[in-house]
């Protein structure tokens, strides 16, 4: 199954994300993502969250990932949205 997970970052987040981002991508190197980024600022010079993309057995195990990921135990991310995902375009080959 695929989970998406959106996060929103902290204000004034940009250096905390800095640091933990080494941390962060390799939590994620770790994890069956099918595609993940920031979210940018209107201006796009800011990222201000974060979209990835996951595939993993369950609600409860995305959710547990998301929990562990390095950025959220730094305390980056002020929410953070855990959901079931279905890939529509391209369609996905069954």
């Amino acid at each position: 199954m695929l989970f998406s997970i959106i996060c929103r970052d902290i204000e004034n987040g940009f250096e905390l994300r800095k640091q933990t981002r080494p941390a962060h991508l390799a939590f994620l190197a770790e994890q069956s993502v099918r595609f993940a980024g920031p979210i940018l600022s209107d201006d796009e010079s800011t990222p201000i969250g974060s979209i990835i993309v996951i595939e993993c057995g369950d609600l409860a195990q995305a959710r547990a990932i998301a929990d562990a990921d390095p950025y959220h135990q730094a305390g980056l991310f002020c929410h953070v949205d855990v959901h079931p995902f279905k890939q529509v375009i391209p369609e996905e080959n069954s």
